[in-house]
């Protein structure tokens, strides 16, 4: 063939090729984005005031979301859209606090001290802030603490604060048993539980006032046999608690609050009317955890190993009755639980397999699963349901002290992202 037409051949199959790689860039720009996935990480936030972070939850508006720092001692408020920590509210008092101790009280129920750092102010101390709970339509922020850092084993009284949210300012600082932990109010805003892990022992709060001041406590409530913590110094009071009380929920009635037996298994159910003395329903649920309340009350969820647990409040309440649940394989070391806004959705962290997952509560299976931050233990929906955040401890020097930000979206979620192992050690309950 001529030189001309072998030339002339190239020249056609290049103006071919470069047409067709045109069309192809111009199929690819007009096609569409892939959307996110379902559960979309946005952010992991650290620093040095994120320091074993144990527990988290969002305002009623959605506006921020606090965190509270176990180790640090110190509750976190971060601002919802730009993540930003916005405030430091620091749990250390000494003399110069003295008027947040309403008359100098340092106790309650008779709680006597098994150790303390000045005989002279039982109250100068740092709280380790455990859990959290508004009341008052979002005006006051209560948080547990663990126990005084000078109450090396946790055989003494601990305390809570309240947070009025205005300013982000301790208005009140109140006296518990020995290791408060979940915190739980009552529909009505008028009742709160706290729950002592520390002795098997609850404490019950007048809030119906407005005013802290106004603040007292009415009863307290015990599990079987209230524990006697002067035996426990040396031991690990994560596991030396007795039965380990946790979880909290009151009925949607105020007339029931049932509580986690995480020692004991299954749950205590206190009348709060003192017609019935306590029971235990529901042994066969091994090492319950959280309880969340459905929105319509009518279903009691609970957390407990690896398994969801949905329970009728009414048999719940009904002395006798047969307990007729459901339950779901959702992990091996799920912690908090907590639902949308729409209450179709359940989303658990599971401690052990370092995942969040995301539940279908009407299909009754799971949705989505992702991966989290290892030592997962704490989550908050916000009030939209467009955000999801998580807390991780660290353990032993290793990893944990995160707090990740998920963003959520309307796509149907499929399939299981996650990429931990599923044998990560476990973390404190």
């Amino acid at each position: 063939m001529p030189r001309y037409l072998w030339f002339f051949a190239i020249l056609g199959v290049s103006v071919c090729c470069l047409c067709a790689f045109q069309g192809y860039a111009r199929a690819a720009q007009s096609k569409p984005a892939a959307k996110s996935s379902f559960l979309e990480k946005v952010a992991e936030l650290r620093g040095a005031h994120v320091n074993s972070p144990k527990s988290v939850i969002f305002s009623p508006d959605g506006s921020v979301f606090y965190v509270n720092s176990l180790e640090g001692g110190e509750t976190l408020v971060y601002d919802t859209d730009s993540r930003q920590l916005q405030h430091v509210i620091r749990h250390r008092f000494g003399r110069e606090d003295a008027g947040l101790f309403l008359n100098g009280e340092d106790s309650v129920f008779g709680y006597t001290y098994m150790r303390q750092a000045d005989s002279r102010c039982r109250n100068c101390f740092m709280g380790k802030p455990v859990e959290s709970v508004l009341t008052h339509n979002g005006r006051y922020l209560w948080v547990s603490f663990y126990r005084r850092d000078y109450d090396q084993w946790a055989q003494s009284p601990s305390a809570m604060a309240v947070i009025d949210t205005a300013t982000n300012q301790i208005v009140r600082v109140m006296p518990t048993g020995p290791l408060p932990k979940v915190l739980a109010a009552s529909a009505d805003g008028k009742k709160l539980a706290v729950i002592h892990w520390g002795d098997n022992t609850v404490g019950l709060v007048d809030i119906a006032s407005d005013s802290p001041a106004d603040f007292t406590y009415t009863e307290h409530l015990i599990a079987g046999t209230k524990l006697d913590t002067s035996r426990l110094a040396g031991k690990r009071r994560d596991a030396a608690c007795g039965l380990c009380l946790r979880g909290a929920a009151f009925s949607p009635d105020g007339k029931s609050l049932f509580v986690a037996r995480m020692s004991g298994g299954g749950l205590e159910v206190f009348d709060l009317e003192g017609k019935e003395s306590p029971r235990v329903v529901c042994r066969d649920i091994s090492v319950p955890r959280h309880l969340v309340l459905s929105r319509d009350g009518e279903t009691l969820f609970v957390s407990a190993r690896g398994t969801i647990h949905a329970l009728p409040v009414k048999d719940l309440q009904k002395t006798g009755a047969t307990v007729h649940g459901r339950s779901l394989r959702a992990g091996s070391g799920l912690r908090t639980i907590a639902l949308n806004r729409e209450g179709d959705r359940l989303y658990a962290v599971d401690n052990h397999a370092s995942t969040l997952s995301c539940i279908d509560l009407k299909q009754w299976k799971i949705l989505k699963t992702v991966s989290v931050p290892r030592y997962a233990v704490g989550l908050a929906v916000s009030p939209d349901g467009k955000t999801v955040v998580t807390t991780s401890q660290g353990k032993n020097g290793e990893g944990g002290h995160v707090v990740t930000v998920y963003a959520v979206h309307d796509e149907t979620p499929r399939g299981d992202d996650s990429q931990q192992k599923k044998d990560a050690p476990p973390q404190e309950r």
